[in-house]
């Protein structure tokens, strides 16, 4: 996956720390964050978002499962882990969504790869694509014109999760091994804004 770059300062801080409910070591961050091991912690258990949007990875150098962190506090891992088919229990890796806006944010998901197929434009959160008429639960490509997204795997917004960016490749998708290195299949049922 293209990561993409940053300045060093922007509008994103997050605090996180290495216990639970906000204890013990800390650390700030107002960029990337390749692997929260080089940063003296073994593990993120709980944090606060005070600015902007990030995406969380699983594992270290942003791979693994995807998770979007918006502003807020998380005081165990749960509060951000989500709902996932498989259990979570770290977070080595994360880093700001640059172009997150909730209010125009706009894609093209494609039935097939390289965006072709039946096609949906969206502009608005869908808890089950089903139901606005998308009739098969796969989406095998996808163009963002602008904004972020997270797509879900099952409706309301639960399983896993990718993280899709206008300004990732121009923001296409050409196949779903591009939503995130976990992408094992086509399968989105559910997608919402990012809101930054």
């Amino acid at each position: 996956m293209s990561v993409p770059k940053l300045s060093p300062s922007g509008p994103w801080k997050m605090t996180v720390y290495d216990q639970e409910h906000f204890q013990g070591k800390r650390a700030e961050f107002t960029a990337s964050c390749q692997n929260i091991v080089e940063c003296g912690l073994d593990n993120i258990r709980s944090l606060k978002v005070e600015c902007g949007a990030w995406v969380g990875y699983e594992h270290s150098s942003f791979c693994g499962q995807q998770f979007v962190l918006e502003k807020g506090d998380y005081p165990r891992f749960e509060a951000y882990g989500g709902s996932n088919s498989y259990r979570i229990e770290r977070m080595l890796s994360f880093r700001p969504i640059c172009c997150a806006n909730h209010k125009e944010a706009r894609m093209t998901i494609y039935e097939l790869e390289n965006m072709t197929g039946r096609q949906f434009e969206l502009s608005d959160d869908y808890p089950s694509l089903q139901a606005m008429g998308w009739l098969n639960n796969q989406v095998g490509s996808m163009n963002i014109q602008s904004g972020a997204f997270v797509c879900y795997q099952y409706p309301g917004y639960r399983g896993q999760q990718y993280i899709v960016e206008s300004d990732c490749r121009g923001g296409e998708y050409k196949s779903f091994r591009e939503f995130g290195s976990q992408a094992q299949t086509p399968q989105i049922q559910s997608i919402r804004r990012i809101q930054h």
